[in-house]
């Protein structure tokens, strides 16, 4: 389910507060979604109404940071981090998103965001880091055609990364009740 499926394609969400809230209920108790292990919930950066309507609202098990390395993003990540912590609700980790461009021709690696940030971040806030996805053509192209990476492409080093990721993010929440 997406906010996308609730407004038209091409309108903005121009929404604050209570009409944001209103629809992050509506997703949370009136969508029927079956059985459930885990409902991750993607949401924008930053410490706005949504994040902390959320969080005081819902029970969350743990968030994820995700940023990429470039100072201006890592602002927002640690602003993010610090505001989860401040509504009791655990920072799992963080993840380093478009890591790095490597060149599909001579293979060569340029850190096109920066290198390391959120590495240095983590270390700054006592987080572990969860892993880091590389910036790769066919992460988007895989996602425009509705065929995400780790399914059509499930043995590619972009698919590993997510995996892997998914693997350390399940480590760290509570196990679900039977």
């Amino acid at each position: 389910m997406s906010m996308g499926f609730l407004i038209e394609e091409t309108a903005p969400v121009v929404w604050r507060g209570l009409m944001v809230m209103s629809a992050v209920e509506k997703l949370l108790r009136q969508v029927d979604w079956g059985q459930l292990d885990y409902l991750v919930i993607d949401m924008p950066p930053g410490t706005g109404d949504v994040q902390l309507s959320i969080s005081q609202n819902i029970p969350v098990a743990g968030a994820v940071i995700v940023s990429t390395p470039q100072d201006v993003a890592l602002l927002d990540a640690h602003k993010g981090a610090e505001m989860f912590r401040k509504v009791h609700v655990p920072v799992l980790g963080l993840v380093q998103n478009m890591s790095v461009f490597q060149c599909p021709k001579c293979k060569h690696e340029t850190h096109i965001f920066g290198a390391d940030g959120v590495r240095h971040l983590a270390k700054t806030l006592g987080l572990d880091i969860l892993g880091d996805v590389p910036l790769h053509i066919n992460i988007r192209e895989t996602c425009d055609s509705g065929q995400p990476v780790v399914i059509s492409q499930p043995q590619s080093d972009a698919a590993k990364a997510y995996l892997k990721i998914a693997m350390e993010i399940l480590r760290r929440l509570p196990v679900p009740p039977a």
